[in-house]
């Protein structure tokens, strides 16, 4: 972890980095989080990690843990499963939303385009954290092209959980060009205006990460076991 500087939005600084920790898996599932060790790594004072451990927590990504400790929860996957349900539904209507607005809209059109642009230009060498903020912010394009800013402040929230569970999944390589190539559906149907297929092909998108996630947690359960 790179030290951070001393800025009046510190808080915020060192919960973006130990949430990306998190996401990547520089911190395990299980791992007990020692604030001294922490903060000695950030280049911080225990107090903004302090207060970055309670947020987390709050958002069920930490757990008490000891004495004043805590540790990365484990990733639960019936709550992976019923939250890839819920965001199935809203990734569809967002895909509709957004292939209806498609030619109206050439600020979001071309935010899309750019995303899935990047996102198609990732190889073997690109990092976890990395494929995670790629996956985010394609989805993200469409909810803003969706015209509906309830998605993304329904969704906001639950970006957390979804960043640990992408890296459940994105940390297979052959899935790394298949959840691409998804996304190339997604974006075409969309692009074309085509509402229909691109609510199909979000939803089928959502249905396969959330199986392929699961899949994944309960295998990594039962061999833990």
């Amino acid at each position: 972890m790179i030290p951070l500087d001393p800025l009046p939005n510190l808080i915020d600084q060192v919960y973006a980095r130990i949430l990306e920790a998190i996401s990547d898996r520089t911190l395990q599932p299980g791992q007990r989080i020692r604030q001294n060790e922490l903060a000695d790594k950030l280049g911080v004072s225990r107090q903004p990690v302090s207060h970055a451990l309670h947020l987390l927590h709050r958002q069920g990504l930490v757990a008490e843990s000891g004495r004043r400790g805590f540790e990365v929860t484990q990733l639960d996957p019936a709550r992976i499963r019923q939250l890839y349900e819920v965001r199935g539904a809203i990734d569809a209507l967002a895909a509709r939303l957004a292939a209806a607005r498609a030619a109206s809209d050439a600020a979001g059109r071309t935010r899309l385009e750019t995303a899935f642009a990047a996102g198609r230009g990732i190889d073997r060498n690109t990092s976890l954290s990395e494929l995670i903020a790629l996956d985010v912010e394609f989805h993200r394009a469409i909810y803003q092209l969706s015209g509906n800013p309830v998605i993304e402040e329904t969704m906001a929230p639950q970006w957390p959980h979804m960043r640990r569970s992408m890296a459940a999944v994105l940390s297979e390589l052959d899935y790394r060009g298949s959840a691409w190539a998804e996304h190339a559906d997604i974006a075409g149907h969309i692009l074309s205006g085509n509402a229909k297929a691109a609510e199909r092909a979000a939803l089928a998108h959502a249905q396969t990460a959330g199986r392929m996630t699961e899949e994944r947690l309960r295998a990594g359960e039962e061999a833990a076991a």
